[in-house]
């Protein structure tokens, strides 16, 4: 009698061990083949995909509740109770949790930040290295990671480097006893000989004691923004030394007793040659570096599968044309290809 009644038992509870286990297979799954995807619809980004997998734990937490073997009533009450635990966490959690996942929605929808980037908001600098539902990570000048919450970039003035290029400067202070247009030639030189385009000077100011001048330029590559702007002011401080113009003030002081006619210029020497090294962006944006390449195979795929899509519907036109055909193959190869090299990245970013 004991043991029918267990069995008996044991039935009721069957429906809940049959969901639990559909449900652990359903999210391992999904876990291994959408989460780490290969094959997939590349348009649809990480975060998106992380949040449908909350939706599929809520709906299998729901059909275990259904499955109970106990009394509508009791069901009801259940329900009842998570709803109140559902609304109270969205409640106490609004602040956050919903702001920053509506400011993910706003920043992706308005593509101002992409992977790669450099960046600049409040007291932090760095490239974009990751863009998340809740938050952006960057890369700062010093390899380390930091994650903003989208919130505060959303409510915070952001300052993002164009990719098509930007402005870097430098500023220097020199004394009113070296003429204007000497100097403005002087560091016209340094911005070329630093590699940038179409540089120009600028008087800041007119202090009690000394100039302050400015130069510019364009810089293309903003990859090497960091490296460019070192190489600027090497080049201003070689220019200047090499013309023999003392980077001092008239407030300079040293305790020395010197002629009036000494002259602070380092000596000429003969520089040994330079070791060709890696850039110091190459070894501090890696991830960064990355996080770029992903997004631009990901916009390659794009593009690829919308003229695939174009060429499908010629080729339903006029079935019989042996161009479209070659194209379409070669769409398809190189489709194939892509996805191949982006399967490979995300593997190795894991």
């Amino acid at each position: 009698m004991l043991d029918s009644n267990l069995f008996l038992k044991a039935q009721d509870w069957l429906p809940v061990v049959a969901v639990l286990i559909i449900a652990v297979s359903t999210i391992a799954l999904y876990v291994k083949y959408i989460l780490a995807p290969k094959n997939v619809d590349i348009s649809e980004s990480r975060w998106t995909r992380q949040l449908s997998l909350v939706a599929l734990i809520l709906a299998f937490l729901v059909a275990v509740f259904l499955s109970l073997p106990i009394s509508e009533g009791m069901k009801g009450q259940l329900f009842n109770l998570l709803g109140i635990a559902l609304t109270a966490t969205i409640a106490l959690s609004s602040t956050t949790f919903v702001g920053n996942a509506m400011a993910g929605f706003m920043l992706k929808a308005i593509k101002a930040i992409r992977p790669g980037d450099f960046l600049k908001v409040g007291d932090h600098v760095g490239r974009v290295s990751e863009q998340g539902l809740l938050h952006t990570e960057i890369q700062t000048e010093d390899r380390d990671l930091t994650t903003l919450p989208n919130l505060y970039l959303v409510t915070s003035a952001v300052t993002v480097v164009r990719s098509s290029g930007t402005i870097i400067s430098a500023t220097v202070s020199l004394g009113y006893d070296v003429p204007r247009t000497r100097v403005e030639g002087l560091l016209l030189e340094a911005g070329e000989r630093a590699g940038l385009k179409d540089p120009y000077v600028q008087v800041l100011e007119l202090g009690d004691y000394s100039v302050n001048y400015r130069v510019a330029g364009f810089l293309e590559e903003v990859k090497y923004l960091i490296s460019f702007k070192s190489k600027l002011r090497c080049h201003m401080l070689d220019v200047l030394h090499e013309n023999q113009v003392e980077i001092v003030s008239p407030t300079f002081m040293n305790q020395r007793v010197f002629t009036t006619d000494k002259a602070f210029i380092p000596k000429q020497f003969k520089a040994e040659p330079t070791v060709q090294t890696k850039a110091p962006e190459d070894l501090i944006f890696d991830k960064a570096d990355e996080a770029q390449s992903v997004e631009k195979i990901r916009d390659w795929i794009q593009k690829n599968s919308e003229e695939l899509e174009e060429l499908k519907e010629d080729l339903q036109k006029d079935p019989e044309n042996e161009e479209i055909k070659l194209k379409l193959e070669r769409k398809n190869k190189r489709s194939h290809y892509l996805f191949k090299i982006l399967e490979n990245k995300e593997k190795k970013g894991e």
